[in-house]
C-alpha cells in the first residue's frame, strides 16, 4: 500500500504488502522486501536494500551519502536484514570505497537517533540504545548490546554477547561475552545474564569466566595470559573465539579495571 502522499520512484523495487505511509520519499535504486512498514517522513536513498518484515520509523534516514571526505560518489550501498527495526530518525549511511557497502544484519533494532556509519558492519541481533554513535568502519558481533549514549570510535571491533554500558566511550576492541563500564572503560565482567537469555549452559560459562579471569585478573601480562588460557583451557569455540578476537585485535583490547 503507497499512499498518494508519498514520493516513490518508479523505478525502485518494492516488495507484495509494503505499506508506504504519507510523506515518505523513496530513490530510484531501493530494493524493500515483503511486509516492510515504513512510517511517514522516512527518507529512503539511493543504494538502499531493506529487508523482509522491517520497520522503518518516522524521521528514520537510510542511504544518505557517507560523512567521509574520501567518497568520491561511487556507487555503494547499505544492506539491512530482515526483521530489523529503525527507530525514529535514526541514519544509516552508505558505503564508501573501502568496503562498498554498510551491513546491518537481521532481527536488529537500532533505537532512536543512533547513528550508523559507512562501511560498518552489524551482525544480527545487535541493539543500538538511543543516540548511540557509531564511526566508520566499526564492526559488531552479534547479540551485541551498546546502550544509550555510547560513541565508539572508528574501525573499531565489538565482539559477540558484549554489553556496553550507556555512555560509554569506545576506543578499544571489545571481546566477546563481556560487560564494559566505567570511565575510561574497563572490562567490568562477564554478560552473565545476555549468555543465561542466549541459552549458554553453566559449563560454557565456567569456561568464558576461567578465561576472562586469567586474561584480566590473574596477573599476566597480555601474552603471558593468551598463552596461559592456550595451554590450561580445553578447546571450546568460546575459547577459539576470545583468543581469536584478541590476538587479532588492530586496535588493542579494553583493558581491566585494576590494570
Amino acid at each position: 500500500m503507497i499512499q498518494n502522499l508519498s514520493s516513490v520512484h518508479p523505478n525502485a523495487r518494492i516488495g507484495e504488502n509494503v505499506t508506504i505511509s504519507p510523506f515518505v520519499t523513496i530513490a530510484k535504486d531501493v530494493v524493500i522486501g515483503d511486509n516492510t512498514v515504513i512510517y511517514p517522513n522516512v527518507v529512503i536513498m539511493d543504494g538502499a536494500r531493506i529487508g523482509k518484515n522491517c520497520r522503518i520509523f518516522p524521521g528514520a534516514v537510510i542511504a544518505a551519502i557517507p560523512q567521509d571526505l574520501k567518497f568520491r560518489g561511487e556507487e555503494t550501498t547499505v544492506e539491512i536484514g530482515d526483521g530489523t527495526t529503525v527507530r525514529e530518525c535514526a541514519t544509516v549511511n552508505r558505503g564508501t570505497v573501502a568496503k562498498g557497502k554498510t551491513i546491518v544484519g537481521d532481527n536488529c533494532l537500532l533505537m532512536a537517533y543512533s547513528h550508523t556509519a559507512h562501511d560498518c558492519v552489524l551482525k544480527n541481533n545487535v541493539i543500538l540504545g538511543n543516540t548511540t554513535q557509531l564511526a566508520g568502519e566499526v564492526e559488531v558481533g552479534e547479540y551485541a548490546i551498546l546502550s544509550g549514549g555510547t560513541l565508539v570510535h572508528q574501525f573499531t571491533q565489538i565482539g559477540k554477547h558484549v554489553m556496553i554500558q550507556g555512555g560509554s566511550k569506545v576506543n578499544k576492541d571489545i571481546p566477546p561475552y563481556i560487560i564494559i563500564g566505567r570511565d575510561p572503560i574497563t572490562y567490568s565482567g562477564i554478560n552473565l545474564v545476555g549468555l543465561r537469555r542466549r541459552n549458554f549452559d553453566s559449563e560454557k560459562i565456567s569456561t568464558i569466566q576461567e578465561i576472562y579471569r586469567i586474561l584480566y585478573q590473574s596477573g599476566l601480562n597480555y601474552k603471558d595470559a593468551i598463552k596461559q588460557i592456550e595451554e590450561t583451557i580445553p578447546y571450546s569455540l568460546e575459547k577459539e573465539a576470545v583468543v581469536s578476537f584478541s590476538q587479532n585485535s588492530p586496535r588493542g583490547i579494553v583493558r581491566g579495571y585494576f590494570e
